[in-house]
C-alpha cells in the first residue's frame, strides 16, 4: 500500500528559545501532538477555561481542515480536555493556534510549556449544496 502525504507548512510564531514542533508520539499515530507554548506554568483550576498558546500558525490546503481534539491521557487522569472538540482549525486561517482547553476534574491542573495539551489530525471537507 503506498503512503500518500500532503504537505502542511508549520509556521513558527513563538518567541520562545525553547520551542518544540508538533510531532507525531509514535509512527502509527494518527494524531500529531501539539504542545503548550508558555512561559509560565498556568494552574487550570477546576471548571476554569484556559486559552492555551501553540505557537506556530498553519498553512492547511483548501480542501481540507485541521481538528483538534482531547489527548485521552489527561481526560482520564485529569479532566482536562479541549472544550470545543474536536475544534476546526479553516483552511483560510492564518492565526496563531490556540487550544480551549477546559479543567473537568476534581482538583486544579498544572500546564507547563512543552506539554503535549491536545492533538490534531487532517480531514478532508466535503461541501454541502
Amino acid at each position: 500500500m503506498k503512503k500518500y502525504m500532503l504537505k502542511i507548512i508549520i509556521e513558527k510564531v513563538s518567541r520562545s528559545k525553547k520551542f518544540q514542533l508538533p510531532k507525531y508520539h509514535s509512527e502509527n499515530s494518527s494524531g500529531l501532538d501539539i504542545v503548550a507554548d508558555i512561559n509560565n506554568p498556568v494552574k487550570l483550576q477546576q471548571n476554569e477555561i484556559f486559552l492555551a498558546p501553540t505557537g506556530i500558525k498553519l498553512k492547511i490546503p483548501q480542501g481540507y481542515e485541521g481538528q483538534v481534539r482531547s489527548r485521552s491521557g489527561l481526560a482520564l487522569k485529569h479532566g482536562v480536555i479541549v472544550l470545543n472538540s474536536p475544534g476546526t482549525i479553516d483552511s483560510d486561517y492564518r492565526g496563531e493556534i490556540k487550544i480551549i482547553l477546559f479543567n473537568h476534574g476534581s482538583i486544579d491542573f498544572i500546564i507547563n510549556n512543552k506539554d503535549r495539551i491536545a492533538q490534531m489530525i487532517l480531514m478532508p471537507v466535503h461541501k454541502m449544496e
